[in-house]
């Protein structure tokens, strides 16, 4: 017997299949697992995750309908479905698959209903997400919801509140013991307060993000003031490696934060994104005397430090009357959304998501109402004892209330933190019988 006629037959046949699986081989190197997409006012964010970090190429056909951005990845299969993804972008008409440039890749067609020039960059893998690739597309994507106001519905002569709803879209920020978002939980907050704030006559809201999306840290306190606003507000749920600690504090930015935001924006005029608040205005105004630009931005961030801590007290106040306070008193921290110059910035950390009680507590809507309105009184009674020049707030210490159905005198009070004697003071009352539809004048304490 010729064995090594044998064994010889037998590595060719070995080496014909190596060859033949070798583009199954190939294709099995990289695959997208899941697709996401988070449409805002200003952008459409679609992330891709990888089994592994993703080698891409990309191009667009503007010139043609429709409007199509190509994705190719390379050595890539896909394992998700593309139903339904985009239904919810103004700007994202379609995402489909077309035929790639070989069998072993994935090539993916997005269909737009306007032209956007793409930002796309990977992300590494982190404890939360696997390796991503993301693809920004600038356009208006999606109204804004709920009680949010647009820069242009914004009216003069009221107190404009900028409110921040910490993380969104695919940063969920702290998550609870039972899998409770804080980016759930604190937009449900801020949506709250900010209804509150547009009916005082003498305030409107700004939502720097209203609905589930993303906005970089750095541009949170550039969009409040591009919305001209007197005031900046985060909401935020504190979290802890261990159950036990629970209850609110409120955070303002620190000296040391704010002395090396100074001196950033004093570094060079080339730095525009970051000139944030009313600092790019003082430089170009006293570029030729650099000391003076300093001082004036030195006073500029003290004043608004010393404004947050001033608004902060009474935040703490109305907070400690309906949840435990994890600090008494305000806190200072060099977080990146409180460094504006001009205008008092704070963050509320409304509570404990780690905490399993806290975490029952902040998922609910009586509670998220009661820390809004605690939000939203600590704020007024800010302006009411610091009014702005020729604001409403600044002429009139007092809100005008329509009494709505199952009102009563005992709970207007609480929630305006007044008491029921004042209230029928201020409206010549007799009597504590209210009419649906009847208007009170809510005095200031």
């Amino acid at each position: 017997m010729n064995y090594r006629r044998i064994f010889g037959n037998v590595w060719q046949s070995a080496l014909v299949l190596i060859l033949t699986l070798a583009p199954a081989l190939a294709a099995a190197q990289n695959s997208i697992e899941s697709i996401r997409v988070w449409p805002s006012p200003d952008k459409t964010r679609i992330v891709f995750d990888l089994k592994k970090a993703p080698d891409y190429s990309y191009f667009t056909l503007y010139g043609s309908d429709p409007l199509r951005l190509v994705i190719d990845f390379s050595n890539t299969s896909l394992k998700t479905s593309l139903d339904e993804l985009g239904e919810d972008s103004l700007l994202v008409d379609l995402i489909r698959t077309s035929t790639p440039k070989n069998n072993n890749d994935t090539r993916i067609v997005i269909e737009l209903a306007a032209k956007s020039e793409p930002q796309i960059f990977p992300l590494p893998a982190n404890e939360s997400y696997p390796d991503r690739l993301v693809v920004d597309l600038p356009g208006k994507s999606a109204e804004r919801s709920g009680p949010a106001k647009s820069i242009a519905e914004l009216k003069d002569r009221k107190v404009t509140i900028a409110i921040d709803a910490g993380h969104g879209g695919d940063d969920p920020g702290s998550i609870g013991p039972s899998g409770t978002y804080e980016k759930t939980v604190v937009l449900k907050i801020a949506r709250a307060l900010a209804s509150m704030i547009n009916d005082d006559p003498g305030m409107q809201a700004y939502l720097i993000r209203s609905g589930d999306y993303y906005v970089d840290l750095n541009l949170r306190p550039q969009k409040a003031w591009q919305a001209k606003a007197d005031f900046f507000v985060s909401i935020h749920a504190d979290a802890f490696r261990t159950p036990q600690p629970r209850g609110a504090s409120v955070w303002v930015l620190s000296k040391r934060r704010a002395d090396s935001e100074v001196g950033r924006w004093l570094e060079g005029t080339e730095r525009k994104s970051e000139l944030l608040g009313g600092a790019e205005t003082i430089i170009r105004d006293t570029g030729h005397e650099p000391f003076l630009a300093q001082t004036l931005l030195d006073m500029s961030m003290d004043s608004s430090i010393a404004g947050a801590y001033s608004a902060s007290r009474y935040i703490i106040d109305e907070m400690s009357r309906i949840t435990k306070m994890h600090k008494s008193k305000p806190q200072a921290a060099s977080f990146a959304v409180l460094k504006s110059p001009d205008k008092p910035s704070l963050l509320v950390e409304t509570g404990f998501i780690s905490n399993p009680h806290e975490e029952r507590l902040l998922n609910s809507n009586g509670h998220q109402q009661k820390l809004a309105r605690a939000i939203y009184n600590g704020i007024r009674q800010y302006f009411v004892n610091n009014p702005l020049d020729n604001t409403y707030l600044a002429n009139h210490g007092t809100i005008e209330y329509t009494v709505k159905s199952g009102d009563a005198l005992s709970l207007i009070a609480e929630r305006y933190g007044t008491t029921v004697a004042a209230i029928k003071r201020e409206n010549n009352l007799k009597s504590s019988v209210l009419q649906v539809g009847q208007k009170l004048t809510i005095p200031s304490r």
